[in-house]
């Protein structure tokens, strides 16, 4: 019978691990955890943990580990699904009948594994042999010695299209093209997919291989990418993956923290330098499913990501997502890595102290949100700042917990008054002196619903898909506009998505851009999508000049233009409960500028008309 790991994941939250082991064992409360002398082994002093909130026990004498249902297995002697029964009664569920497809899956899946344990024996032995003299070489200019060399599985892929197909003959093209180690092309020879590469192998929470990373080796192949995984397969799945952990969750729970970093050669880095806690993901930003994941394994994992811009736009992404995922006890901590530098290199120029000093000054989740949004543009006039609120105020709803909503929106108003509305020095006391003015409250719950209904949001979501547009028409304007579009990303996700395709090192070019959207389910934008804004960078004819100013412009206004709204709602609150001359003439001043950007948007757009906009999402996949 075969049990999906839901329906599993579901029976293990159902029960209480504490309960269970406490029928047999003397359990004591220490903190969250339990403690007990091991019923494994003979001890004097306890050196047993259980955690109900990660749901394991963990002995640190005798190494046992598991979870209830190896509990159950390992203390009470019984099989697995005589385990998993008894612990379904318990939990009022039901065991699934036993499903053929289910059965069938998990062959094909034995088979699989077969595969790619056998490819990674054969990336090995290529290692050793002639041909990975230029492999050996780059591992041996980045320090690594045999040891960890060894102990990551370095392997070599050689250039041949056919090389692996000869190998690994035992196996049927179809099941080496399923495993991703080979590539279909319609009415063509199948080829292998790594070539020419110094080959990482990816392994599950169990450790058995279930994919590949190659580093390209000849700096002359400009056409391809520096790395290239395995693609989605029945074993692996990218978004739900995370490098390293099968051996960074043991030294966790020994160390008490997660490190979060870029790439698997940050990985491998740092565990050569002493640090063996340290994951990365597989060329996307970190998913919500990498977060749960990490959780499982401590309550605040450091993200440490690169220096570089795209370094903090990665980890920024990764604090917006795990903004609506916060619980109690459960959070982020950020660190910034000195500019230009990855762990690696920092290691290598100042020794491993200087990277715990790093790790050591990891920011808060909030810190790292407020300090981000603070810096991301210039903040001179009222309308900059206002914008600053309304960005922060934006990420505090995505927040899911009503209590931790509650007190970032608390906390987040008190940094940005502070910031905005510093303390002024105090006037001496006159007949004619004036009071103080008021300081600006935060926007009330009915202005926020205003401002969604604001029927101007067609106007910024028919801009926002004529960048699109134009981004899959003009992908050079991607590394372009990285900066301006970091900042539209949270306006739109398929800005993100292309932002994630940029930073994870491949190939861009408008069929890779139009394919990531179109396999994550998002809408390709067609010409109906954008009537009423310019669309000049889509014209036929246009020259690359003329389309780069033109998509530069529209990314500004689509940057600036709620900011400005924002803005200009805080000015009009401010005026209709103060009602003063002043609070008049910024909400004019405001207004007018708002006009002023819809009167740039209509003079761009004035040039051509609706119906010929643009190309149709058809014509853009083509």
């Amino acid at each position: 019978m075969s049990l999906s790991p839901q329906w599993l994941d579901e029976l293990r939250a159902r029960i209480t691990l504490s309960g269970v082991i406490g029928r047999t064992t003397r359990l004591t409360k220490a903190g969250h955890e339990f403690k007990a002398c091991c019923p494994f082994h003979n001890e004097k002093s306890p050196s047993f943990t259980v955690n109900d909130q990660k749901g394991f026990y963990h002995c640190f004498g005798c190494g046992a580990h598991g979870d209830v249902i190896r509990w159950m297995t390992d203390q009470r002697g019984l099989s697995f699904m005589d385990a998993v029964k008894e612990l379904a009664s318990e939990a009022g569920m039901e065991v699934p009948a036993p499903d053929p497809r289910a059965a069938e899956v998990a062959e094909r899946q034995s088979g699989l594994h077969d595969v790619m344990k056998a490819a990674q024996d054969w990336f090995v032995t290529q290692l050793a042999g002639s041909e990975g003299a230029k492999a050996r070489g780059y591992l041996a200019s980045r320090g690594f010695d045999a040891h960890t060399t060894t102990r990551f599985g370095f392997g070599y892929a050689p250039e041949g299209r056919q090389a692996m197909k000869a190998a690994l003959s035992q196996f049927p093209e179809p099941l080496l093209i399923e495993a991703g180690l080979r590539i279909a092309v319609d009415d063509k020879e199948p080829y292998d997919r790594f070539r020419g590469r110094l080959m990482l192998p990816i392994e599950d929470a169990r450790g058995r291989v279930i994919a590949f990373g190659g580093r390209i080796l000849d700096a002359a192949k400009t056409d391809a990418p520096k790395y290239l995984n395995s693609p989605d397969t029945p074993l692996f799945d990218k978004g739900r993956t995370l490098y390293n952990l099968h051996r960074a969750g043991p030294a966790s729970r020994q160390s008490g923290r997660m490190i979060v970093v870029e790439g698997y050669m940050d990985v491998i880095a740092l565990a050569a330098a002493g640090f063996s806690d340290a994951v990365a993901p597989l060329g996307t930003a970190l998913t919500e499913r990498q977060i749960e994941l990490l959780w499982r394994m401590v309550e605040a994992p450091i993200l440490c990501f690169d220096g570089d811009a795209a370094g903090q736009r990665a980890a920024f992404r990764a604090v917006a997502r795990a903004l609506p995922l916060l619980r109690p006890a459960h959070s982020l901590r950020i660190c910034r890595l000195p500019t230009g530098l990855d762990p690696d290199d920092l290691i290598k120029r100042d020794g491993p102290a200087a990277m715990e000093r790093v790790l050591e000054g990891a920011q808060s989740l909030i810190e790292a949100l407020w300090l981000h949004e603070r810096d991301a543009l210039p903040l001179a006039t009222p309308e900059d700042k206002a914008g600053l609120k309304a960005r922060l105020m934006a990420h505090v709803e995505t927040i899911a917990d009503p209590d931790i909503k509650a007190l970032y929106r608390r906390e987040l108003t008190e940094r940005f008054s502070a910031y905005a509305f510093p303390p002024r020095e105090a006037r001496p006391f006159t007949p004619r002196g004036q009071f103080a003015k008021p300081v600006p409250q935060p926007a009330s719950p009915e202005l926020r619903q205003r401002l969604r209904k604001d029927p101007k949001d067609e106007l910024q979501r028919a801009l926002s898909a004529a960048i699109v547009a134009g981004l899959i028409r003009w992908p050079d304007e991607v590394s372009r506009n990285i900066d301006s579009l970091g900042r539209a990303a949270a306006l739109d996700v398929r800005i993100e998505a292309i932002l994630d395709l940029y930073d994870s090192g491949s190939a861009l070019d408008s069929q890779a851009i139009t394919t990531t959207l179109a396999s994550a389910g998002m809408a390709l934008p067609a010409a109906d999508d954008f009537i009423g804004v310019s669309t000049d960078f889509l014209a036929e004819g246009i020259s690359a000049a003329e389309a780069r100013a033109s998509l530069q412009e529209a990314i500004s206004l689509m940057v600036e233009r709620p900011a400005i709204e924002a803005a200009l709602a805080q000015a009009t609150e401010r005026h209709e409960r103060e009602f003063s001359d002043e609070t008049f003439a910024q909400q004019q001043a405001l207004r007018k500028r708002l006009l002023e950007f819809d009167a740039r948007l209509r003079h761009m757009a004035s040039a051509r008309a609706a119906p010929d906009n643009g190309p149709t999402s058809k014509q853009m996949a083509e």
